[in-house]
C-alpha cells in the first residue's frame, strides 16, 4: 500500500472553492482510502491506497470532488517517498534564510517542469533562487524584494494555473505526517 499527499489547487482561498476539510476527508474515505489525514484548510490530504496509477487515481479524485462539491479543482498527487526524495535534494539555499519566503511549487500534470521554466522565464538572480528536482521546483525570496521577482509575479497569469504551491513548513509538516502513519 502506498501512502499519498493530494495537493488541491486553489481550495479555501479567499473565501473561493470552499471546502470543509471535514468532509473531504469523508469523502476520500468512501473513496475507498485508508488513513485519510487532513493538514490546515488549503486542501492537503494524505492518504494510503493499493492504487498506482497516478493519472487514474488523480482523474477519479477530480471527478469525485467534482460530484462532490460542483467544483472543478485540480489536484497534484505526489507519494510520501517521492516527495521526502525531493526534500533530499532541495538545493542548499532553500528553507535556509530566515528573511526570505521558501515555497515549493508543484507542476500539476499533464504540466511539465520544464514547459512552467519556459512561461516564467529567466530569473531574476539578484532577487530569487529557483531549482528543482523531479516534479517540485525549489523557489526562494528575500522578503524585501519579494515583489521584485520573476516567480511572485505569475499569480492571475496561465502558468499560475498549472501549479500549486505551498511554503517550506506545510511540505515538511505534510511529509513528517505521511511518514509517521505508514
Amino acid at each position: 500500500m502506498e501512502r499519498y499527499i493530494a495537493l488541491l489547487r486553489g481550495v479555501n482561498v479567499g473565501g473561493n472553492n470552499t471546502i470543509s476539510m471535514k468532509a473531504l476527508k469523508a469523502l476520500f474515505e468512501n473513496c475507498g482510502f485508508y488513513e485519510v489525514l487532513t493538514y490546515i484548510n488549503s486542501g492537503n490530504i494524505i492518504f494510503s491506497c493499493e492504487e498506482s496509477d497516478l493519472v487514474a487515481l488523480k482523474t477519479r479524485l477530480e471527478a469525485s470532488i467534482f460530484e462532490s462539491f460542483g467544483l472543478n479543482i485540480p489536484l497534484m498527487l505526489i507519494s510520501a517517498q517521492e516527495l521526502r526524495q525531493a526534500l533530499n535534494n532541495s538545493p542548499t539555499w532553500w528553507d535556509e534564510d530566515e528573511g526570505s519566503k521558501h515555497n515549493a511549487i508543484f507542476v500539476i500534470p499533464p504540466f511539465s517542469v520544464e514547459e512552467i521554466f519556459a512561461q516564467v522565464g529567466a530569473i531574476k538572480p539578484e532577487y530569487e533562487k529557483v531549482g528543482f528536482y523531479g516534479k517540485v521546483i525549489f523557489w526562494s525570496a528575500p522578503l524585501n524584494t519579494f515583489s521584485k521577482t520573476r516567480w511572485s509575479k505569475i499569480v492571475g497569469t496561465a502558468v499560475y494555473e498549472q501549479v500549486t504551491i505551498r511554503n517550506a513548513n506545510t511540505i515538511k509538516k505534510l511529509l513528517k505526517l505521511a511518514l509517521t502513519s505508514e
